[in-house]
């Protein structure tokens, strides 16, 4: 019986991993390829959990359009109108952010828009329902995409209680206002999401939207007592998103 060209390759492909055991099915793994491809920058940042903090006391409309922008610019996100929008970091009114978080008396910030993205949550719903393991979580907290390894089933969005993801129903290149080099594209039929700017923390930079709004924006090791997160949730309260959800978010509001 007479084989066709893909079949062909994707035996040849399935034998050479066959042949090369253990460490041909090693290669599969989420990011496996670019670790083997890239060795760890000695300059990289280093946590056992990152989080983020927002002061929403410090966080003017002009602060979050900034931040919402360097994001927007970083990593190449379209401006796409209407419901097939994509979105990593976006304003939403306090009811929005916080349809569970009841409080009568919260005053002080129930008139305020907050940004909200993913939350990269210590128990990620989205991680356990992807077929692909096209998102995965790594070893410091952050909930990675891979967008070569998304089939668009978009288990990931329905599993997210936040939101926090977008699908591309249509090519997004066209509708990137000023593209970044240095940052891949996505294509038609992938899911993404804000990914805490890990090609950043892995330079030894921090997150994009914090560097251009530090007043607001704090970024740190949740399990480091020291840590920038840890010393603003010291001393000020902090909300957080669907917290009886047991996800454990991993992005503070303080109020």
């Amino acid at each position: 019986m007479a084989l066709d060209r893909r079949k062909f390759i994707k035996l040849a492909g399935l034998a050479a991993l066959v042949g090369m055991g253990g460490a041909g099915w090693e290669l599969l793994r989420p990011g496996a390829i670019d670790a083997a491809q890239e060795k760890p920058n000695p300059r990289a940042l280093k946590a056992k959990l990152w989080s983020m903090a927002i002061d929403m006391r410090k966080l003017t409309p002009e602060l979050a359009a900034k931040a919402i922008e360097a994001c927007r610019e970083a990593h190449n996100i379209p401006l796409i109108p209407g419901k097939q929008e994509i979105k990593w970091i976006w304003m939403v009114p306090y009811e929005n952010a916080f349809p569970e978080t009841e409080n009568p008396y919260a005053d002080a910030v129930k008139h305020l828009e907050f940004p909200v993205l993913c939350n990269h949550c210590e128990n990620p719903p989205c991680v356990r329902v992807c077929p692909t393991q096209a998102t995965f979580k790594r070893p410091d907290g952050i909930v990675m995409m891979d967008m070569h390894r998304c089939i668009g089933c978009r288990f990931c969005m329905a599993a997210c209680p936040y939101g926090s993801r977008s699908f591309n129903f249509r090519d997004p290149r066209p509708f990137i206002k000023k593209r970044n080099p240095n940052y891949p594209t996505r294509t038609k039929g992938v899911v993404e999401k804000c990914l805490f700017c890990n090609e950043r923390i892995d330079q030894g930079k921090l997150p994009v939207c914090v560097e251009a709004a530090p007043e607001a924006f704090i970024f740190g090791d949740l399990a480091d007592a020291g840590s920038p997160v840890r010393k603003a949730l010291r001393h000020r309260f902090s909300l957080r998103r669907k917290p009886n959800l047991g996800t454990e978010p991993k992005v503070f509001y303080l109020i």
